[in-house]
């Protein structure tokens, strides 16, 4: 089980050893260290808890004291059961990947407030003429003769964004770890400076 958190840097593009070049996102991966294992006899569930960044020590309260100074904590659970899991105090760097590796990488999607369903949703909106006048973006008819209701699940505006997003199957293209750097091919959600989880 192969696990990390990182803060999001930016994108940047990579050569490959076949001279083309390749979109990845860097990310300042770890280091971590495992603040408490949970246990299904005691906490009904297995998982391990692990704490990444820091906080200045007047803003941390005493029971978090007792596991450190973190800026945040995170708790990961092991895909099946068996799996050894690191103990308590265990260092996790980015050496737990290895070039070529194919990570999952979830975050937070950027906020984008409240959208109409061309934007959210990828309609096609009315023609532009034809008697349109000011509904060239707008949904178009939503009910329905029968049953005299908006069905359920009707795509329509709302707010979009801000949603935990996982990205699946990609590839970890360069690794330094002297900076604790780590770059994944292609996009992955979220700000500059927002933290996303890695597994492999």
């Amino acid at each position: 089980m192969k696990f990390i958190l990182a803060k999001k840097i930016e994108m940047s593009q990579v050569f490959g050893d076949d001279g083309k070049v390749r979109p990845v996102t860097w990310l300042e991966a770890g280091p971590i260290f495992v603040t408490q294992k949970k246990s299904a006899e005691k906490d009904g569930y297995v998982s391990v808890q692990v704490g990444f960044g820091a906080k200045k020590e007047k803003n941390v309260n005493k029971p978090q004291k007792k596991l450190g100074n973190f800026a945040m904590f995170k708790e990961f659970k092991p895909l099946t059961s068996g799996t050894s899991l690191p103990e308590v105090g265990d260092k996790i760097d980015v050496l737990v990947f290895k070039e070529g590796d194919a990570v999952n990488v979830s975050g937070t999607s950027k906020g984008k407030g409240f959208q109409g369903v061309v934007k959210r949703h990828g309609f096609a909106g009315g023609s532009r003429t034809h008697g349109q006048k000011h509904s060239e973006r707008e949904p178009g008819s939503i009910g329905a003769t029968w049953p005299q209701r908006v069905l359920k699940g009707r795509r329509m505006p709302g707010r979009m964004g801000g949603e935990r997003v996982t990205v699946r199957n990609l590839k970890v293209i360069k690794i330094i770890p002297e900076k604790n750097l780590l770059a994944v091919s292609g996009a992955i959600p979220g700000n500059r400076g927002s933290l996303v989880e890695i597994r492999g």
